[in-house]
């Protein structure tokens, strides 16, 4: 089979400099659509453990007090955009008569940090694998979208390297595809993308806890409690940066390891894409995905507006 025999190939050759996000993306997603993707178990796990270690390379290239002072200048819209976020996918999936689980998988998703979050409140809410997939599907398919679309919107209204890492942290879904998508744009606004995404999900946990407690008391099932996962790249993340900010004397090593880590995520791009294959789109029901994409579209529409008035800066 080509794919057998295409995929790893391509995987390696996404490790060059000349090689793009958008690029890796776009070969993914060709060759599993044309080909399938014999690997896609594997590629899957592999696309996890490729995310962290390179989310958790690129805090060397990072500024310890500027990821500080930027988390906390976003708390106050961080906390009002997840709560409309949940509050708003919700309504929609009871109008479009979304299944229940599946809804609340698609909002936090959106809300928080995508494929992430729908990872860790599934155990909580006990949600079945369909679900699991119908909302991954959803969030991935929109994600692929985003790398494409995202940087030239956001050259058509304007947006300076700050403003647009910005809004790409807020209205993208996975924290690889703001990587990629802010790494097109410029060095600022990756770094204000990375960093203000990261903030964003540690979110996760509270709001798991708090979704998990919600359904405890309204429903009667019975049964041991799965545990969530956590995001542990977020502390490692933050980690490599402490230890490059503190000591000066590691910054040009820390230079070295941010760039490698560049090049893992365009291959974790590459294999992201390839991960979305015939079944997976089939998967995605019309209610989940329109679900989806209106709160998507909504999210990205009101979040764009207030950088563009200077409310969220």
């Amino acid at each position: 089979m080509l794919a057998r025999i295409l995929i790893p190939l391509v995987a390696l050759v996404s490790l060059a400099p000349f090689v793009s996000s958008g690029v890796a993306l776009f070969a993914g997603v060709a060759v599993a659509l044309a080909f399938g993707n014999p690997y896609l178990d594997h590629t899957r796990k592999i696309t996890h453990s490729l995310l962290g270690i390179a989310v958790m390379g690129m805090g060397a290239g990072m500024d310890l007090h500027v990821i500080g002072r930027v988390g906390l200048q976003g708390v106050g819209y961080t906390v009002v955009g997840i709560s409309l976020s949940l509050g708003l996918g919700i309504l929609l999936g009871r109008l479009l008569k979304t299944e229940k689980d599946t809804s609340v998988l698609i909002s936090v998703g959106t809300a928080i940090c995508g494929g992430s979050a729908i990872a860790a409140v599934s155990p909580v809410i006990r949600a079945k694998h369909h679900e699991v997939s119908v909302a991954l599907g959803t969030v991935f398919l929109l994600n692929a979208v985003a790398l494409f679309v995202f940087p030239p919107l956001g050259h058509f209204f304007g947006l300076t390297e700050h403003q647009f890492g910005l809004w790409s942290a807020l209205a993208i879904h996975d924290t690889s595809s703001v990587v990629g998508a802010s790494m097109q744009y410029g060095a600022e606004a990756l770094q204000v993308g990375t960093t203000v995404k990261l903030a964003r999900a540690l979110w996760i946990v509270p709001v798991a806890f708090l979704i998990g407690y919600v359904y405890a008391k309204n429903s009667s099932a019975t049964g041991e409690k799965a545990k969530a996962k956590r995001p542990w790249f977020i502390l490692g993340f933050l980690i490599a940066a402490a230890i490059v900010t503190w000591i000066p004397l590691l910054k040009p090593a820390g230079e070295v390891v941010n760039s490698i880590s560049k090049r893992l995520l365009v291959v974790t791009l590459f294999l992201i894409g390839a991960s979305l294959t015939r079944e997976t789109v089939k998967s995605v029901g019309i209610k989940p995905f329109l679900q989806g994409v209106i709160l998507w579209v909504l999210v990205g529409s009101a979040t764009l507006g207030a950088i563009l008035l200077g409310w969220i800066h």
